[in-house]
């Protein structure tokens, strides 16, 4: 018999249920999580000791999206899911960033987490259940960390109230969109889209959801409990003295002189100095306690990565200490200051709009390209959107950084950064009804030394104006860094690589005056006080405004006019009863339409009709023939059309396009008397008309003769 235990609970008026012991047995700690139709299976796996050769914690987080648990059949040719989508890679992350810093340092056991989706419902979102799924699996697993935490998500009623993990519905209608996770007593990680909503307020929404997570905390104490977890003891292993004693006395003079005012070029140089000196100190330590069988050679041999790691320690020891004593960071600027930025606009006229953002050694160049909406992303996965017409990618090559390897395609950075900066820039996007278009940005990474995703931003904001995209306003962003000492916080603004790789926190903010567009934290303590946090938004908004106002200075506004090679959009509309019409048995209408003019054309169901082409001639052309496949021939207008019969005494029959046709009478095919139409047109013959009318019964009357006249005038 199955020894199965359950916990329910509620959280802000949904029920959730957890249970264990009936699925996933043999896994480290496993849950079922329920809230209305959504079920989740959470699995955690922990190798019993580290693998050889590992100097990090190899954390792996999979959230598996399945399409039965929507019942729908994957569209893949195999009809199976293939590679994560994006979405799900995204939920994976989500999982990941408040979970790593949770656990003890120096652990090294590989730790695998499994989300598989066995049923979605739309009115409740499965990615902070996942992570509440986590958070319990991880706890009845008793592995080594510091949890648990909670997760919740906070958007906006109607009423501007906040709202506890909303339905997918009323989160898409929200113009703020806040997932935040935390421990009792701090926030772990932040993620954020909004529609320019003060920066108040969005710290007010995840002081309020704070609450939430605290009472999830009690809930999973009181499992665990009721299960009879034992945590795992984990004592990391005590640094070599002699190791670190060394490091100090050869490295010190040179790393101290590496955070001078220095750039990322002659730090590493230097830093590649006091290396240098290291590694020859450490061959006359060898020799002097006996050689590679004394012990320092022992230690080294058993611990291969202890130099690296010493070396990052003791770095990030004086770069927290310089920062804490002297409120001056390594290459000179003080905590509020951003560095030097160039940016640049329309240097490369064969793509739709470009621009090149420069912030100190961080440097990204987007490209845009508008398409039609047939170029719109289609998206095959468990959400109600099926449709992405603003996409963004970010590239980030090795020789970005001064290294070489092969590149293999984007990786769950990669899409983590585009999406933050797509996030960012959605809300300032026009209407759809308003600018129709497909639209593609690449930030591509040139130069990386911090904060690149905000660098795209910002630099996709510029390809965007360039490209005269008739956004609402100009998006900003900037990155935030910490020092916690104690009780002391130091909060950085635009952080370069070595505060991001060596400080506590990692905060994004993007946004313009009006307020905030999207938001990301990540914590590499234990978490943050709210106090702290609200302090450092505070401080991300003078950074963005100061970087805003760089921008405006090259790209005030979008231009007025796209570029030569832009497709330009005609835009009408037709009944909804006379679509069919316009497109035909089979699209025959409308494919006819296209080849004759070599335009692209969309129709909707409600009968808007987009015409894509950079040709404005062609563009009318189509036009006029739309128009008259929906609502035949109007007077006045002049067409081209075959003589399919000539009627001896009478006219002849022309042909027009749509299914068109009329009679020309003998009377209107020449200024002078035609006694044999025969005489003036043959059954082939390509004709010039104008209409004069249609009659009660529909028959329609044209004029070959009015056409010379017209010409003659």
């Amino acid at each position: 018999m199955l020894n199965e235990k359950k916990i329910s609970f509620e959280i802000a008026g949904n029920a959730i249920t957890v249970s264990t012991g009936k699925l996933a047995k043999q896994a480290t700690g496993s849950v079922e999580i329920r809230c209305k139709n959504t079920a989740l299976l959470v699995t955690v796996v922990a190798a019993e000791k580290p693998r050889d050769g590992i100097d990090f914690f190899p954390l792996t987080v999979d959230y598996e999206e399945k399409l039965y648990s929507v019942g729908r059949i994957p569209g893949s040719y195999n009809r199976r899911e293939g590679r994560a989508s994006d979405k799900s890679i995204l939920i994976s992350r989500l999982i990941d960033r408040p979970v790593r810093p949770l656990f003890q340092d120096g652990f090294r056991n590989d730790v695998q987490i499994n989300v598989i989706t066995l049923s979605i419902d739309n009115d409740c979102p499965p990615d902070t259940l996942a992570m509440l799924g986590a958070a319990f699996a991880l706890e009845l697993s008793g592995l080594p960390l510091d949890g648990p935490f909670g997760a919740v998500r906070i958007s906006l009623d109607d009423a501007g109230n906040f709202v506890i993990n909303p339905t997918e519905v009323d989160q898409q209608k929200s113009d703020l969109d806040v997932v935040i996770a935390g421990t009792a007593d701090s926030i772990m990680m932040v993620e954020a889209g909004c529609n320019f909503v003060e920066d108040n307020k969005v710290v007010d929404a995840i002081a309020y959801g704070h609450k939430f997570i605290q009472e999830q905390i009690t809930y999973i104490k009181k499992f665990a409990q009721e299960c009879g977890v034992v945590k795992q003891e984990f004592v990391a292993a005590e640094a070599y003295k002699p190791l670190c004693d060394l490091i100090e006395k050869e490295a010190k003079e040179d790393i101290i002189a590496s955070m001078q005012n220095a750039t990322k070029a002659s730090r590493k140089a230097i830093l590649k100095q006091a290396q240098a000196k290291v590694d020859a100190a450490i061959v006359a330590a060898i020799e002097a306690s006996g050689g590679k069988e004394g012990e320092f050679a022992t230690y080294l041999a058993k611990n291969p990565f202890a130099l690296g790691e010493a070396m990052k320690k003791f770095e990030k020891k004086l770069l927290r200490k310089q920062i804490k004593e002297t409120k001056v960071r390594a290459d000179g600027r003080n905590p509020l200051q951003v560095r030097n930025i160039f940016c640049e606009t329309g240097s490369y006229p064969n793509v739709h709009g470009d621009g090149l953002f420069t912030r100190g050694d961080t440097q990204v160049l987007s490209l845009a390209v508008l398409g039609t909406e047939k170029m719109a992303r289609e998206l095959d996965d468990t959400t109600l959107q099926d449709t992405k017409y603003y996409m963004h990618n970010y590239n980030f090559p090795s020789w970005s950084v001064g290294e070489a390897r092969p590149n293999r395609g984007p990786g769950r950075r990669e899409v983590g950064h585009g999406a933050l900066a797509e996030r960012a820039i959605e809300p300032a996007l026009p209407s759809r009804e308003t600018f129709p278009y497909s639209i593609r940005v690449v930030s591509e990474v040139l130069e990386s030394a911090g904060s690149t995703s905000m660098a795209s931003t910002c630099a996709s904001s510029l390809s965007l104006f360039d490209a005269g995209v008739p956004m609402k306003t100009a998006v900003a962003g900037v990155a935030m860094g910490l020092i916690q000492e104690g009780d002391e916080a130091i909060v950085l603004t635009d952080i370069h690589e070595l505060e991001d790789f060596l400080g506590d926190m990692d905060f994004k903010v993007a946004g313009n005056e009006a307020g905030i567009s999207a938001l990301q934290m990540d914590i590499k303590i234990k978490g943050i006080a709210m106090d702290t946090l609200r302090r450092a938004i505070g401080q991300a908004k003078e950074g963005r405004l100061h970087i805003l106002g760089k921008m405006l200075e090259i790209a005030p506004k979008p231009r007025p006019e796209m570029r030569p090679n832009a497709p330009r959009i005609t835009q009408t509309r037709v009944e909804t009863d006379r679509i069919g019409a316009v497109i035909g048995p089979s699209g025959k209408n409308i494919k006819a339409i296209i080849e004759l003019t070599g335009v692209e054309i969309d129709i909707n169901d409600t009968g808007a009709v987009n015409i894509f082409s950079t040709n404005e001639e062609a563009a009318q052309k189509a036009l006029m023939l739309v128009h008259a496949s929906a609502n035949g021939l109007q007077a006045g207008e002049i067409w081209e059309g075959k003589v399919v019969k000539v009627l001896d005494g009478i006219g002849a029959i022309v042909e027009i396009f749509g299914g068109n046709s009329g009679l020309v009478h003998i009377s209107q095919i020449a200024n002078e008397r035609v006694n044999n139409v025969a005489d003036y047109v043959s059954v082939g013959d390509m004709v010039t008309v104008r209409v004069q009318g249609t009659d009660a019964k529909g028959r329609t009357s044209l004029s070959m003769k009015e056409v010379e006249q017209a010409v003659k005038a």
